[in-house]
């Protein structure tokens, strides 16, 4: 449970920097953003791992760089789900889905 509790405050904290960042993603309210987070790591755990085995081929043949497009559209699909958080578009998704993950290895 600490685990969790670590990725997604290590989630909150990286979704906030890329929404600072990048000009396409906002929040309202301080809610919005930690329940984006919430999603946003329920979908890595459980969504995630399905899209990568599905399109390995394509993640083969890109040399990867698909599993980027694939973090940027799980990322342009939260604000569908939770009120308050935007994504205006899938080039924001895109580069706030790599910048999220920096911030996250970090």
């Amino acid at each position: 449970m600490r685990h969790f509790v670590f990725r997604w405050i290590a989630t909150t904290v990286a979704v906030m920097v890329a929404a600072s960042v990048i000009h396409g993603i906002r929040y309202d309210t301080v809610g919005s953003l930690i329940g984006a987070a919430l999603l946003l790591g329920i979908l890595n755990a459980f969504v995630r791992p399905v899209l990568l085995i599905l399109s390995a081929p394509l993640i083969l043949l890109t040399l990867g760089f698909f599993v980027l497009v694939l973090n940027g559209l799980m990322l342009l699909f939260v604000p569908n789900l939770v009120s308050g958080f935007h994504v205006d578009s899938f080039g924001s998704a895109f580069w706030g889905a790599i910048i999220i993950g920096i911030v996250s290895w970090i």
